[in-house]
C-alpha cells in the first residue's frame, strides 16, 4: 500500500524521505479529496494486464509513454532529474505507474502544503489537471520504466510561478483552466 505523509520544511537532499516532525501521515481518503487517486497492480504483467486496461478504457487513456529513469538510461540525467524536481501543474490529469523502481510524487494541498507520496514497483496514481507537483527519485536512485498515460495526447508542464499574484494557486489555475473551473480538492 502506498505510504504518504506531510514533508518537512528542510531544503537538503530531495531524495530524503522529509517526514514532518512530529509525523503527519496522509491516508488515501485525504488523497482522493485532492483528486489523487491510487492503485497497486501487478507491474510484472503491464503489457497485458485486465485490470490495467480496465482502467485505460474508463478513463479514455490512449497514450503511453514509458521512461527509465537512471543514470546510465537517461540522457542528459542530472539536468532532467532538476527538472523533474520543478514544481509544475497540467491543465490534463497525469498518470504515473512505477513498473520498477521507487521514488516520491509530491503534491501540493489546498492550504500549498507538501505531501510526499513514497510510490514503488506497481503503484499507480493519477493527479488531476491543476494540481501542482514534482518528482524525485528517493535514495536507491532508480525508477525504472516509469509510465505515463496521458488523454491521447502529450501535454507540456506548467511551471510554479516564483510569486504567486493575489489570490494565490486558485487565481493561476482559474486564469489558466478558465474561471468556472472545477479545482483539485473542490
Amino acid at each position: 500500500m502506498v505510504e504518504a505523509w506531510y514533508m518537512d520544511e528542510a531544503a537538503d537532499d530531495p531524495r530524503l524521505p522529509h517526514r514532518a516532525e512530529p509525523a503527519r501521515p496522509v491516508g488515501l481518503e485525504q488523497l482522493r479529496r485532492l483528486g489523487v487517486l491510487y492503485w497497486k497492480l501487478d507491474a510484472d504483467k503491464y503489457e497485458n494486464d485486465p485490470e490495467l486496461e480496465k482502467i485505460r478504457k474508463e478513463r479514455n487513456y490512449s497514450w503511453v509513454d514509458i521512461i527509465t529513469i537512471s543514470k546510465d538510461k537517461l540522457p542528459n540525467y542530472e539536468e532532467k532529474i532538476k527538472m523533474f524536481f520543478e514544481e509544475h501543474l497540467h491543465l490534463d490529469e497525469e498518470i504515473r505507474y512505477i513498473l520498477d523502481g521507487s521514488g516520491y510524487f509530491d503534491v501540493r494541498d489546498q492550504e500549498d502544503r507538501w505531501i510526499r507520496i513514497s510510490m514503488e514497483k506497481g503503484d499507480m496514481i493519477t493527479l488531476p489537471a491543476g494540481i501542482y507537483h514534482r518528482f524525485t527519485l528517493d535514495e536507491k536512485l532508480k525508477a525504472q520504466d516509469s509510465e505515463r498515460m496521458c488523454e491521447g495526447r502529450k501535454v507540456a508542464p506548467l511551471l510554479a510561478p516564483a510569486s504567486l499574484p493575489e489570490g494565490g494557486r486558485d487565481q493561476v489555475l482559474k486564469s489558466l483552466l478558465g474561471e468556472t473551473a472545477c479545482l483539485a480538492g473542490e
